[in-house]
């Protein structure tokens, strides 16, 4: 099997694995609270971290995080990537691997369109985001 065909099938069992082991790491960081960013501070502590996916190569981790009640995502979302860095290190002290995996923080909307999904199988008007 050639690796694009690989690709195509989605991910191998120890991308899922290691995306696994990443989400929790990242959330036990988050709860932790030990940030020098104000912004992240106080609002780490209300970040869910929905899921996280790693590249082929493993070297890259995408986690999408959602801020309880979806707020302050505009804010916190450009600290959380500032502090990628800080968050690689906690990786590299608990993951067992030759790379550690890059972070990017992303904005999690798998509630919104389940949220889209439900009001347009009930016949009801989007609601306004923002």
């Amino acid at each position: 099997m050639s690796s694009t065909d690989r690709n195509n099938l989605g991910p191998t069992q120890r991308q899922l694995r290691v995306a696994e082991q990443v989400r929790h790491i990242l959330a036990e960081t988050m709860q932790r609270g030990k940030f020098n960013d104000p912004v992240l501070y106080e609002g780490a502590l209300n970040v869910t971290v929905a899921e996280v996916r790693m590249s082929p190569d493993m070297k890259h981790a995408r986690a999408y995080v959602m801020t309880l009640g979806g707020r302050n995502m505009d804010t916190i979302l450009p600290a959380l990537n500032n502090a990628s860095g800080m968050f690689q290190k906690e990786l590299a002290k608990k993951l067992t691997m030759k790379f550690t995996p890059r972070v990017h923080f992303v904005t999690d909307e798998t509630f919104d369109e389940a949220e889209k999904i439900d009001n347009l199988l009930r016949g009801l008007p989007e609601a306004p985001r923002g």
